[in-house]
């Protein structure tokens, strides 16, 4: 199945421009990511990927890439979708975050011996031994 991810960076980008507000993503860095080192803490860079700061955005289904301007120095970012750890509005810190999935980026070595990633197992919607409660978030 395709992942909904994609989309839901392309529809609360398209949100926060829509409301005049500035998107910004949060981004773990890897060898697959291409920004400027230099910007990157602790593993990770913050971008504003608004339509006045990135150039040529383009938000596709595995990899995110445009131009932008670091200390005044045009570069070429391009930043896989599976990196992205949150999308928010820096005015008012309204988004969506996100789970960096640590097999996504093994999936290069994956692809070189042949394994199949092992599924996690089913769990029963019914079951409410577990006391946990949805993972999912109400954003208004």
């Amino acid at each position: 199945m395709v992942s909904t991810k994609p989309y839901l960076l392309r529809a609360i980008y398209q949100w926060c421009v829509d409301q005049g507000l500035t998107p910004y993503i949060a981004v773990l860095v890897d060898a697959e990511t291409s920004v400027p080192a230099q910007y990157v803490k602790e593993g990770q860079i913050t971008l504003n990927i608004s339509p006045e700061a990135a150039h040529q955005l383009i938000m596709g289904d595995d990899l995110i890439t445009c131009s932008a301007r670091f200390g005044g120095v045009a570069q070429s970012l391009s930043i896989p979708v599976g990196n992205v750890s949150a999308i928010y509005a820096r005015e008012n810190g309204h988004g969506m975050a996100f789970e960096v999935v640590e097999a996504a980026r093994q999936s290069a070595g994956q692809e070189e011996t042949g394994d199949e990633p092992t599924p996690p197992e089913p769990t029963s919607p019914t079951d409410k031994s577990s006391g946990s409660r949805s993972h999912l978030t109400r954003i208004k």
